[in-house]
């Protein structure tokens, strides 16, 4: 009797332990699944293609970010404003993504992380960019969708 507790209690130590490992394999896909999603959009933005670019943002999209004081409401608007960044002399020529973390909360992916790149004007002077960034994604069908999304700045130490 008592061999088979130790046994009983061993098979669920076990058991549980497999759901751990099988929950952190879903993650860490979702994971990489967001990451992947994120600069597969910024490379559109760098090639100037703004369908690719909004592929994966929500129709009710909302966004806060350094350029205006109140909040973006809904992908139409969010798309004139990227297509209309897209006629300017500028360009960028490098966007990194720097200490990304995932959360995950069900069918919820909420993605923090610091941005740099560098963006290039029209006379070929490069100019650094930093900010601050979270997204949330929302699992809408077989997609992961860009629901929400805050950019603040991020300033370099010492010049606040």
């Amino acid at each position: 009797m008592r061999a088979r507790k130790v046994f009983l209690s061993f098979l669920l130590a076990c058991l549980g332990t497999m759901g751990r490992d099988v929950a952190a394999q879903q993650n860490k896909g979702i994971e990489d699944e967001v990451i992947r999603i994120t600069k597969a959009q910024w490379a559109a933005e760098m090639q100037k293609n703004s369908s690719d670019a909004m592929s994966h943002i929500a129709s009710d999209y909302t966004e806060f970010n350094s350029d205006y004081a109140t909040r973006l409401e809904g992908k139409d608007i969010n798309a004139r404003l990227t297509e209309a960044g897209f006629k300017g002399s500028g360009k960028l020529i490098a966007a990194e993504m720097i200490n990304p973390r995932v959360q995950v909360y069900g069918n919820v992916a909420v993605l923090s992380y610091n941005y740099v790149g560098v963006a290039q004007d029209k006379d070929g002077k490069n100019t650094p960019i930093r900010a601050k960034s979270t997204r949330v994604y929302v699992k809408q069908g077989n997609d992961w969708m860009l629901v929400h999304a805050n950019f603040g700045d991020d300033p370099v130490p010492g010049n606040r």
